[in-house]
C-alpha cells in the first residue's frame, strides 16, 4: 500500500511539473510576441505618396475623429466608440476633430520612412502649410496644443474576424496612445515625435483607406462633415454605399436635432459631389423603412 501511495504521488508531480513547464513556455511565446510587435519596423503603406494619405479603416469608421462644433470640448474616459459590429474601440482623451484626423494622417506620412517608436524630426512651419494652415503664431499655438493632446489621447481596439474570433487587441494591457511621445527644441523650432509601434498592426492586412490629400485640402470652410465623410467613403470597396442616418449622426457626434442634421449631410454630399469623391448623393428609404443616405463611389 504504502508503495502505491509513493507511485501516484510521484505520478501526480509528475503532472504538475509538465502542467507548469507548458505554463512557463506560454509565458515565453506571449512574451516572444510582445517583443517581436514592439520591435522597431517600419509600416508598408503601399499606394501612400505625396498626393495619399492614410488611415487604419476602424479608425475611418468610428467616431474617434469628428466633425465637431468649435468651442469646449468633452473629455472622455473609456468612452465606447460609434463603429461598425466588427470592432469593439474605447477612447479616453480630449474629443477630438477633423483638424485631429489632418494632422494625425500627416504625422503618420512624416513617420512613413522611419522605424515605429523611433524619433521622427518634424518642422513646425512645413507640417502646417503642408495641413492647409498658415505659419502664424495662433497656428503654432494650435499645433502645440495638439500635438499634447494627441499624445494624452489613449485609444483601445479590439478587431473581429467574421466568425467572431479576434483578429488584435490593442491597448487592453498596455495604453496605446494616437502618439506615443513629442519634444519641442525651442532653439531649432522642431518637433521630434514617434508613434507606437501597435500602429503595424492597425495597418497589416492592407485594412487603410488611402485619403485624396488635395481634394481633402479643396474641402471648403466650416464642411468638416463632408471632410469626415471622405474618410469614411473610402474605407468601402463598394461601388454604391449605404449607412443609416442614425449611425452618420452618432458617428459623427452631432447633437442637434435630426432635422438639422440633414440639412448637413446634404451640403456634405453636395460638396464631395463638387469635387468628384462621390456621385448622386442622396437621402431615401430603406427597404426596412429607415432613412439612409446613399452614394456612388468614385
Amino acid at each position: 500500500m504504502a508503495e502505491n501511495k509513493n507511485i501516484k504521488k510521484t505520478a501526480a508531480e509528475i503532472l504538475a511539473a509538465g502542467k507548469l513547464k507548458a505554463d512557463e513556455a506560454q509565458t515565453r511565446q506571449a512574451g516572444q510576441a510582445k517583443k517581436e510587435a514592439q520591435k522597431p519596423q517600419q509600416m508598408f503603406l503601399p499606394g501612400i505618396d505625396e498626393a495619399m494619405r492614410a488611415m487604419p479603416n476602424q479608425v475611418a469608421r468610428s467616431s474617434l475623429f469628428a466633425p465637431i462644433a468649435r468651442g469646449r470640448r468633452k473629455f472622455h474616459q473609456e468612452t465606447a466608440l460609434v463603429t461598425r459590429a466588427d470592432a469593439v474601440m474605447s477612447y479616453t482623451g480630449e474629443q477630438l476633430d477633423e483638424a485631429d484626423a489632418t494632422l494625425s494622417m500627416q504625422l503618420i506620412f512624416e513617420a512613413r520612412k522611419y522605424s515605429l517608436g523611433q524619433s521622427v524630426p518634424l518642422n513646425r512651419a512645413a507640417l502646417l502649410r503642408t495641413i492647409g494652415r498658415t505659419t502664424g503664431r495662433d497656428d503654432y499655438e494650435w499645433l502645440h496644443r495638439r500635438m499634447k493632446a494627441l499624445t494624452v489621447a489613449t485609444l483601445f481596439i479590439e478587431a473581429k474576424k467574421p466568425d467572431g474570433v479576434t483578429k488584435y487587441r490593442i491597448g487592453h494591457t498596455e495604453a496605446f496612445h494616437i502618439v506615443q511621445s513629442f519634444r519641442y527644441d525651442e532653439n531649432s523650432e522642431i518637433y521630434t515625435f514617434s508613434l507606437d509601434p501597435r500602429w503595424s498592426a492597425l495597418f497589416g492586412n492592407r485594412e487603410f483607406a488611402l485619403i485624396d490629400w488635395p481634394k481633402r485640402l479643396q474641402i471648403g470652410r466650416g464642411q468638416d462633415l463632408a471632410k469626415s465623410l471622405q474618410r469614411l467613403v473610402v474605407t468601402s470597396a463598394d461601388s454604391v454605399q449605404r449607412y443609416s442616418l442614425d449611425f452618420l449622426k452618432d458617428r459623427a457626434q452631432y447633437s442637434s436635432p435630426m432635422r438639422k442634421f440633414k440639412e448637413a449631410l446634404g451640403a456634405a454630399m453636395h460638396e464631395l459631389e463638387r469635387l468628384d469623391i462621390i456621385a448622386g448623393g442622396r437621402i431615401e428609404m430603406s427597404t426596412k423603412g429607415k432613412e439612409q443616405a446613399v452614394w456612388t463611389k468614385l
